[in-house]
C-alpha cells in the first residue's frame, strides 16, 4: 500500500473562515524536548456562520495536554483532539476566550517547520503551514489576529528572546530564567509568526524614515561572525530608504530585527518585523564570499524588507494568491538591484534564471498556472513560475499601463487594501480603476500554465516603402491544458537602419503600438510601417518585455549586426546568444552523428569585438561571453536529448573561441583584476568577472602556461570571487594540481560552512567520469551533513541540477543516486527532499535510454510506501 497523495484543494472551493481570531497571546516556555505553549485566542463567530457550527482547528504532530473554553475546562465530550486536529463542537454565539497548551520537541524537529531548534537557538518557520506544529489554530492566511509573545528560556542558554513587533516588556524569573514580551499592533495570519532565542551575538544600527521616525535595526548571528554582517546592514538601510524613495511606502515598527540560521529550508522568511535568513543570504566577507554571494545578499535583504508592504500589510487570501505576495516583490527587488548596480546586466541575470528555471518548468510535468488552481501540497508550489514569472507578469503591467499608471495602481491598492488578506482580482481591479484599462485580457497570464511562442516574420516592400512584420503567438499543450487562449504579449521592440539608428516606427497600421512597444493580442496579427527608405533590421521583444519563447528567423550577418549596433544593450547581448545557440545547435547535431565538428566564423568574429570592444561596461561584455548553459541547449533541442553530445558541443566552442583569441584573452585575464582593496561595487565585480571569464577560455589552452595562469589565479585570490573561479576551472577541467587546490581550500576553510558549501558544489558540478563515485565519497566526508539543507543542496542538488552529463549518465548511476537519497532525506526533511526530485523534470526529453533509466528511478522512489506529501505529489506529478 503506497503512501496517498494529500486531497487535492481547488481554488473554486474556497470558503471564507467561519470563525475569526482577533487577539493571539503567546507564552512559550521553552525547553529543548518539552517546549510548553499556552496560546489564549480570542475568537468571535463570523456574522455570517450558522449557528452551532463547530469550531476545527488545524494542527500537525501536536500533543494537547489542556483546553479551556473562558476559563473553565472543556468537558471531554465537548472536543476531539488529533495529532493534526482539534475540533470544538458547540462553540458559544457570544466571543469567547479558548486556552490551548501543547508540548513540543524542539529537538527533533528534524523537518525545520513549525518550531525548532538549530545549534542551540530556538527558531521558527511558519509559512506556508508550519503554525500548526505549535498550536491549534485557523492556519490560513485570511485569518488576521494581533499577537502578543511572551517568551520564557534560561537566561544563561537563550539570553536573546524575540518575537513579532515591539519590545513590550522584559525581566527575571526565578532559577536563572528571563522573559521578554513582544506585541505586533499590525494584524497578521499566522503564516507570518516568528520567534528567535538563543546565545547569539548583535549588530545594530538605526534607521530614520522619512517622517522622522527613528527604527533600530539589529542583525543576530552566531557569536563570532558579527564582522561579516556590514554588507546586510547596508543592504538594509537602502532598501528602507529606496523604497521610501520609489514607492512612497515607509516602515512601521519601533525595531526591524533580523535573524541569520545556518539550518534552514528557504531563503529567508519575511514574519512581520523580525526576518530569519539562511544566513547565506546574511555573511559576507571578500574573503568568504562571491561577487554573486554580495549581489545575492542585497537582493534578499530587500525581497524580505520589501514583504513589509507587498506580503504583510497586504497578505494573501489563499495560498492560490502566493504570487501576489511573491510575483510583486520579486519585481520590486529586481528593480532596486537595477537601481544598485547596472540594470542590463540585472536583466540579463534575471533573463538567464527565468530561462534555466522557469522556463522548464513550464514546458514540463510540474507546470502550472502563476495562480494556480488546484494543488496537493502547497510547500510544492513555491516555484519559479510562481516567483520569476509572476515578476514578469508586473513588470508586464508596468509596461502595459506606463510608469505613472502603474504607479498609480499600486498607489490605490496599497490604499484600499492595507491591513487585508486579498487577490488577484482585487489587485488588478485597483489597475483598471486608476488608468480606465479593462484588464480582462491581460489576468490570462495567472490563469494559464506555458510558455507563449512568439513567432516573427518580416517583409520589405521596396515600391511602397513599407515593413510589414507578421505576428503570432501559441502556447504548446501543457498538462492539464490542452488548448489556451490569446494573451497580451507586450513587445518592446526598435527598426534599426542602416547607419545603426532607430527608425522612426510611429506610422504603423494595424496593432496597437504606443512608442517602442507593440501590443499582441491575438493569435494572428500584422502591423505595418510606412515611409521606411531601405529594409531595417527588426530588433523584437527588446528589455526581454514579455516571458515568451521568440521564433524569429534572422541571418547570421542581421545577428552580428544586432550585437554591434542594437541601441537596447539586452537585445545586444540576446543576438550573441542567439548567434552560440545557433552554433551549439548545429555542432551537437554534427557529434551525434559522428561528424566533424566546425564552428561559424561569424560567431568567432562576433566575440572578438566583445573582446576588444572596451566602451562595454565590464560586466555585460562577461554576460555576452558566456555560452549558453548545457541545460539552456537542451531545452532548445526538445527532444531526444544526449548530454554527452551537448557537452561536447560547448566543449569544442570553447576551444575554438580560446584558439583564435588567445592573445586579448591571456591579456584581460591577467591585467583586469581592480586595483586597492576588495569592493563588491558594481565596477569592481564587472572587472573580476571579465577578467575571470577570459580565464575560462584561457584555461582550455593545452599549455603548461595556461595551467600555471589559472594556478597562479587561486594561490594568489585575495578574495572568494577569484580563488572559486579558479578552483572551478582546475576541478572541472581536471587540471594539474587539482587535488592540491582542493587540499588548500579545505584547509583554508574547514571551519566555515558556507565557504565549504561552494568546495562541495565545485565537485558535485565537475563534469568528470567518476562524478558519481566522488559524490558517493564526498556523503561520507566529516564535513557533510545530510540533515543541513544547504549542505544538501550544496552537494546533492548541485549534482542533479548542474552536472548533466553525469546525472543523466548513461548507464543510470546518477538517477539511482539521486532517488536514492530522496528517499533517506524524505524521512527527515520532506521540503528538501521534494525540491531535490524536482531535478527529474525534464527527463522526457532525453533520448530514450536515458529517458527509461530517469523512469525507472522515479518509480523507485513512487514504491516507497512511507513517502511524504510533499515527495508523492512531486513524483505522482513528474511521472504523469
Amino acid at each position: 500500500m503506497h503512501s496517498e497523495t494529500a486531497p487535492a484543494i481547488r481554488l473554486e472551493d474556497y470558503q471564507p473562515p467561519a470563525y475569526c481570531i482577533e487577539q493571539v497571546h503567546l507564552t512559550v516556555d521553552l525547553a529543548p524536548k518539552a517546549t510548553r505553549v499556552t496560546a489564549v485566542l480570542s475568537v468571535r463567530k463570523e456574522p455570517d456562520t450558522a449557528n452551532g457550527t463547530p469550531l476545527v482547528l488545524d494542527g500537525d504532530d501536536l500533543k494537547l495536554k489542556t483546553i479551556r473554553l473562558d476559563g473553565n475546562a472543556l468537558a471531554e465530550g465537548a472536543y476531539a483532539a488529533t495529532v493534526d486536529r482539534l475540533e470544538v463542537h458547540t462553540p458559544p454565539e457570544t466571543p469567547f476566550e479558548l486556552t490551548l497548551e501543547t508540548e513540543l520537541d524542539p529537538d527533533s524537529n528534524t523537518k525545520l517547520m513549525g518550531l525548532y531548534r538549530s545549534s542551540g537557538t530556538y527558531c521558527t518557520q511558519c509559512e506556508a503551514e508550519g503554525f500548526r506544529r505549535i498550536t491549534y489554530f485557523l492556519d490560513r492566511p485570511d485569518v488576521l489576529s494581533v499577537y502578543t509573545t511572551r517568551l520564557e528560556a534560561p537566561k544563561a542558554d537563550c539570553p536573546v528572546l524575540l518575537a513579532n513587533g515591539n519590545l513590550a516588556e522584559t525581566g527575571d524569573l526565578e532559577h536563572g530564567r528571563h522573559f521578554a514580551v513582544w506585541h505586533d499592533p499590525h494584524p497578521k495570519p499566522a503564516y507570518l509568526f516568528a520567534l528567535v532565542a538563543g546565545d547569539l551575538a548583535e549588530v545594530s544600527d538605526r534607521f530614520t524614515t522619512a517622517s522622522g521616525e527613528s527604527v533600530a535595526l539589529n542583525i543576530y548571528v552566531e557569536k563570532g561572525k558579527e564582522d561579516r554582517c556590514a554588507w546586510a546592514m547596508d543592504s538594509l538601510k537602502r532598501s528602507m530608504r529606496w523604497d521610501e524613495d520609489v514607492f512612497g511606502l515607509e516602515y512601521d515598527l519601533d525595531v526591524f530585527n533580523i535573524v541569520a540560521v545556518s539550518d534552514f529550508n528557504m531563503g529567508a522568511m519575511e514574519n512581520k518585523g523580525l526576518n530569519i535568513f539562511n544566513d547565506k543570504y546574511v555573511l559576507a566577507d571578500p574573503e568568504t564570499a562571491t561577487d554573486q554571494d554580495y549581489a545575492n545578499i542585497e537582493a534578499v535583504i530587500a525581497h524580505e524588507y520589501f514583504h513589509n508592504w507587498t506580503g504583510n500589510r497586504i497578505t494573501c487570501r489563499d495560498w492560490f494568491q502566493l504570487c501576489l505576495k511573491e510575483g510583486l516583490t520579486v519585481f520590486r527587488d529586481q528593480e532596486f538591484s537595477s537601481d544598485m548596480r547596472s540594470r542590463a546586466v540585472k536583466r540579463i541575470t534575471d533573463v538567464r534564471l527565468l530561462k534555466s528555471h522557469q522556463f522548464p518548468e513550464d514546458a514540463g510535468p510540474l507546470a502550472h498556472p502563476v495562480r494556480p488552481r488546484i494543488y496537493h501540497e502547497i510547500n510544492n508550489f513555491y516555484t519559479a513560475t510562481v516567483y520569476e514569472k509572476g515578476a514578469e507578469v508586473v513588470r508586464m503591467l508596468k509596461t502595459v499601463l506606463g510608469p505613472e499608471g502603474f504607479r498609480a495602481g499600486l498607489d490605490l491598492y496599497f490604499d484600499r487594501h492595507d491591513g487585508e488578506a486579498t487577490t488577484i482580482e482585487a489587485f488588478l481591479a485597483c489597475f483598471e480603476e486608476a488608468t480606465g484599462t479593462d484588464l480582462t485580457q491581460f489576468s490570462l497570464w495567472y490563469e494559464q500554465a506555458g510558455t507563449p511562442v512568439v513567432s516573427a516574420e518580416t517583409e520589405y516592400d521596396p515600391d511602397r516603402k513599407t515593413f510589414t512584420l507578421s505576428l503570432n503567438q501559441e502556447i504548446p499543450p501543457v498538462p492539464g491544458q490542452k488548448s489556451s487562449k490569446p494573451a497580451v504579449i507586450p513587445l518592446r521592440f526598435g527598426l534599426i537602419g542602416p547607419n545603426g539608428n532607430d527608425l522612426d516606427i510611429s506610422a504603423a497600421k494595424g496593432a496597437e503600438v504606443s512608442g517602442d512597444v507593440l501590443i499582441l493580442n491575438k493569435s494572428h496579427q500584422d502591423v505595418t510601417f510606412e515611409n521606411i527608405a531601405s529594409p531595417p533590421v527588426l530588433s523584437l521583444l527588446r528589455g526581454f518585455s514579455a516571458p515568451v519563447r521568440l521564433n524569429q528567423q534572422l541571418e547570421p550577418q542581421e545577428l552580428e549586426f544586432l550585437a554591434a549596433k542594437d541601441a537596447d544593450l539586452f537585445n545586444r547581448w540576446q543576438a550573441v546568444q542567439t548567434l552560440a545557440m545557433l552554433d551549439l545547435v548545429r555542432t551537437t547535431g554534427l557529434y551525434s552523428q559522428n561528424q566533424q565538428l566546425t564552428s561559424t566564423q561569424t560567431l568567432i568574429d562576433v566575440f572578438g569585438a566583445i573582446l576588444n570592444d572596451s566602451t562595454v561596461d565590464d560586466a555585460l561584455r562577461a554576460q555576452a561571453l558566456t555560452l549558453p548553459s548545457e541545460a539552456d541547449i537542451a531545452q532548445e533541442i526538445g527532444k531526444n536529448v544526449n548530454p554527452d553530445a551537448i557537452h561536447a558541443a560547448r566543449t569544442f566552442l570553447r576551444k575554438e573561441i580560446a584558439t583564435a583569441h588567445d592573445p586579448v584573452l591571456r591579456r584581460l585575464a591577467t591585467d583586469l583584476s581592480p586595483p586597492g582593496a576588495y569592493s563588491p561595487d558594481a565596477a569592481s565585480a564587472g572587472k573580476r568577472a571579465l577578467a575571470n571569464r577570459a580565464l575560462y577560455y584561457v584555461a582550455v589552452a593545452d599549455d603548461t602556461a595556461a595551467s600555471d595562469i589559472v594556478w597562479q589565479r587561486f594561490s594568489n585570490a585575495d578574495n572568494m570571487t577569484d580563488r572559486l573561479a579558479a578552483l572551478t576551472l582546475l576541478v572541472h577541467d581536471d587540471m594539474p594540481r587539482t587535488n592540491a587546490a582542493l587540499e588548500d581550500y579545505l584547509a583554508r576553510f574547514e571551519g566555515n560552512s558556507l565557504a565549504m558549501d561552494k568546495w562541495f558544489m565545485t565537485q558535485a558540478t565537475a563534469p568528470i567520469s567518476n562524478a558519481v563515485a566522488r559524490v558517493r565519497q564526498l556523503m561520507t566526508h566529516p564535513l557533510y551533513d545530510a540533515g543541513n539543507p544547504n549542505r544538501v543542496r550544496s552537494l546533492l542538488q548541485s549534482f542533479a541540477t548542474g552536472n548533466p552529463t553525469q546525472f543523466a549518465k548513461p548507464d543510470g548511476t546518477g538517477f539511482e543516486l539521486v532517488a536514492e537519497s530522496v528517499l533517506d532525506i524524505d524521512r527527515r526533511n520532506p521540503q528538501v527532499a521534494s525540491r531535490l526530485l524536482t531535478s527529474f523534470r525534464s527527463w522526457r526529453a532525453l533520448d530514450p535510454q536515458r529517458s527509461a533509466l530517469a523512469e525507472s528511478a522515479l518509480l523507485r522512489v513512487s514504491a516507497c510506501e512511507e513517502l511524504s506529501r510533499d515527495s508523492r505529489d512531486i513524483v505522482d506529478r513528474t511521472l504523469q
